[in-house]
Parts: C-alpha cells; sequence; structure tokens
C-alpha cells in the first residue's frame, strides 16, 4: 500500500518537475536601472529598449493627450500624472527629437487635486503638493496641462488654486474633443 501511494505520488509530481525545467532560472545580473531624462529630468523613469522590431520612423510626430482621472493618496505622487514625462524621456532617449511631440493632459476627476498650488493642498490635504515639480517639469517641456472646469466646480476649487500653468477647460470633454480635432491621440488612465 504505502508502494503504491509514493508511485502515485511521484506520478502526480512529474508535470511539475518537468515543468520545472523549463522555468528561467534567476541569472546572477543585476536588474536593469531606470532611466531619467532627457526631457524630464528628475521624472518618468524607463528602461531602453535594445533593438525593437517596432521602429519609430524618424519623421514620425507623435500628438498625445493623456485622460488622466485617478488619484493615488493624498501625499504621493502621481505615476498617472507621471505617464506623460515617462512617454517623453523614453521617445526622446530612443532618438526621436521632443519637438516632435506635443504632448497635453486633461485632468478630471479625483485626480483634479493633483493640480493645486502647494498651499492650497497644503489647507486641503494638509502638505506641499507633491506633483508640483512635476507639473512644472512637464509645462517647462511644452506640455500643455488642462483642468476639466466641471471637476473643479463640483470639487470646490476656485481657479486662482491650480498652479499657475494649468489652463482650465468648460469641462474635460470638451478638452478632449477639440485636442483630437487638432489631431492629438489620446491615452487614457
Amino acid at each position: 500500500m504505502k508502494q503504491t501511494i509514493l508511485v502515485m505520488l511521484v506520478l502526480s509530481l512529474g508535470p511539475w518537475v518537468a515543468n520545472a525545467a523549463e522555468v528561467p532560472q534567476s541569472s546572477s545580473k543585476a536588474a536593469p536601472q531606470p532611466l531619467l531624462g532627457p526631457v524630464i529630468e528628475n521624472f518618468g523613469p524607463y528602461l531602453p529598449v535594445a533593438d525593437p522590431g517596432f521602429v519609430i520612423p524618424a519623421d514620425q510626430t507623435l500628438n498625445v493627450v493623456f485622460d488622466i482621472a485617478k488619484a493615488l493618496d493624498t501625499g504621493q505622487l502621481s505615476r498617472h500624472l507621471e505617464t506623460p514625462a515617462r512617454f517623453l524621456n523614453m521617445h526622446a532617449g530612443a532618438g526621436l527629437e521632443p519637438e516632435r511631440m506635443h504632448l497635453a493632459i486633461v485632468v478630471h476627476g479625483q485626480a483634479t487635486r493633483d493640480l493645486l498650488t502647494d498651499e492650497a493642498y497644503q489647507r486641503r490635504f494638509g502638505a506641499a503638493n507633491p506633483n508640483r515639480a512635476l507639473l512644472e517639469a512637464m509645462a517647462g517641456a511644452g506640455v500643455e496641462i488642462i483642468v476639466c472646469g466641471q471637476s473643479a466646480a463640483f470639487g470646490g476649487y476656485n481657479r486662482s488654486e491650480f498652479l499657475p500653468q494649468v489652463k482650465m477647460a468648460l469641462s474635460a470633454m470638451t478638452a478632449l474633443v477639440v485636442l483630437q480635432e487638432r489631431g492629438h491621440r489620446m491615452i487614457a488612465f
């Protein structure tokens, strides 16, 4: 009886043992380190991709609008807002000239709070806005930052509470339609 159970156990482990040989073993190589820059120096880390099979044409222009509505916990840098910085950095790092990238972000919903001045953020959430330096760097690199006027009104935010780089639209829907009519392609988060 014991031999039968042992044989059954060994046979049942057979597929797992065979599949274990197919699992890649970790190598002693260090994990690749993300790069920062060349467009947004302190934000937007990315990993280079060696020899991609899908190559960006040298004459390509990328017109992109990021639709951002989600927010993380207050006091945290928004990875959603950092995505446009990563987009700029990784494409410039891959050889696309920054002048060939035209980015806009349209912010609405809970993410509206991430566009507040340090003073307004402090009054409402008890800390300086962790996204201020990122937004200033992106605006300096030519990224258009637009807040939904409807989200601002429903959230009880005054125009003066937003960073000076922020433009207010009638609504996020309005801004997204206008930007897409101008040739921007939407990436939603």
